[in-house]
């Protein structure tokens, strides 16, 4: 294989994403976990009234079912589309918009449709970082041949790989970028601020059904997932990284798995360099490998943030107004990249290792990750008009209280578990 030719190919693939300034929009995925009202025990796939059940129903409703044999795995409507994690977690995503209230506008679509079919069931629809009862051994994998070759692979690269498949839950905003300059400052930036967003939006207070008294199990979990396809794409912070970069990054991993005519073939230890043809290939071939690939900030056609756990409303949409006031405003992206511009990875490494123990009080040099949250919140306020601003106020209100969302359920657990946890139900919304 040309390997300069491979480069080359996917660098002009990201490149093909650049949008014209006025052009620029944001998009979101929302993951969810369905759990049963009464015990918080999370719903299965399989049997009378599983996941699988409630897609049947909408797909009866107007929905277009996406199906892989004779399974149902997702589901599609409008600009959105709902798929299932390998835990059966709940996903939603929703085509990039121009404005936040268009996301929010499609987000309670989608809740007024799902809720109703849960309620029916006695279920509940819950934004939280991990299965509140539910042990991951209990869960079944879902069909979906990807998902068995995913789970096989990781049985020998990381202790908690199986707990990133079937255990977690996020909220991954999207967003666009202009240029490959607009490109490297957003990734530094973004790759910068990873431990500050892991900190701020962590919602996982409980682990295996057990408390857990560390912080962050997302970023715990991901450590213990696979090095090579997580944590933080290396070189990310050199001033110059860039397409060819995050091109070679792709090239020199393992894909797990290859798709040829529809069919997914295991590809053992191989590479991708060593599977894609620069001669020979098809789109869906390259935008599959890229998927492979888990890193806190993705590279497709757009940039992917995938730090945050999944939060209830309008706690999420607090983080997207918080990443379009940060990124989209030009004075605040110059202004926070001269800031971290001499931050090193080792230095955010070190403070990723240290929030496991002290979350928002550990330190990203010389500043907690509750002060550069503070501030975060504070620019971002101003790179927003004045509708958008409103969709920071759950956040600023938080983080004035030196709190996140582990700190409010670790508050409320006097009542009980399932009294503790009935903020992130969304049931309660429509």
């Amino acid at each position: 294989m040309d390997y300069q030719r491979q480069i080359e190919e996917i660098s002009s693939y990201i490149r093909s994403g650049e949008k014209k300034k006025e052009d620029i929009k944001i998009g979101v995925e929302l993951e969810h976990i369905v759990i049963d009202k009464e015990t918080l025990r999370s719903i299965s796939y399989y049997g009378k009234n599983g996941i699988a059940e409630t897609l049947k129903d909408l797909e009866n409703v107007g929905w277009t079912g996406v199906y892989e044999g004779e399974y149902i795995l997702g589901l599609n409507k409008g600009d959105m589309s709902i798929t299932l994690e390998p835990g059966s977690q709940f996903e939603l995503s929703i085509q990039c918009q121009k404005s936040i209230k268009a996301l929010e506008e499609e987000y309670f679509k989608f809740l007024n449709e799902v809720i109703p079919i849960f309620e029916s069931k006695g279920q509940g629809l819950m934004a939280i970082g991990y299965h509140p009862v539910t042990k991951i051994d209990e869960i079944r994998i879902l069909p979906k041949k990807r998902y068995d070759f995913m789970f096989n692979y990781f049985k020998k690269t990381g202790t908690h790989a199986h707990n990133m498949m079937k255990g977690t839950a996020a909220l991954q905003v999207s967003v666009d970028y202009i240029n490959e300059d607009d490109y490297r400052k957003k990734f530094r930036v973004i790759n910068v601020l990873s431990p500050v967003m892991y900190a701020m939006f962590e919602n996982a207070r409980y682990f295996e059904g057990e408390v857990r008294n560390k912080h962050t199990v997302r970023a715990f979990i991901w450590e213990n997932t696979d090095k090579e396809r997580s944590g933080i794409v290396k070189g990310a912070l050199d001033p110059d990284f860039g397409y060819d970069d995050y091109a070679k990054y792709i090239l020199n991993g393992p894909p797990i798995l290859q798709v040829v005519d529809g069919v997914a073939y295991s590809t053992g230890e191989k590479r991708v360099r060593d599977l894609l043809d620069p001669d020979n290939y098809n789109i869906s071939e390259l935008e599959h490998f890229l998927t492979m690939f888990f890193p806190d900030v993705r590279t497709k056609k757009f940039l992917e943030i995938r730090m945050m756990d999944a939060v209830p409303y309008p706690l999420n949409f607090s983080a997207i107004a918080l990443w379009k006031g940060l990124l989209y405003d030009e004075d605040n992206l110059d202004k926070i990249y001269e800031l971290t511009k001499d931050i090193t990875i080792d230095e955010v490494n070190k403070a990723k290792d240290e929030m496991m123990d002290k979350g928002l009080k550990a330190n990203l040099r010389d500043k907690s990750l509750l002060e550069i949250g503070k501030y975060l919140v504070e620019i971002a306020r101003k790179g927003l008009d004045e509708e958008e601003r409103a969709y920071l106020k759950p956040l600023e209100e938080l983080i004035s209280e030196g709190k996140n969302p582990y700190l409010v359920t670790k508050e409320k657990e006097k009542y009980g578990k399932k009294e503790a946890l009935k903020w992130c139900l969304l049931n309660n919304l429509v």
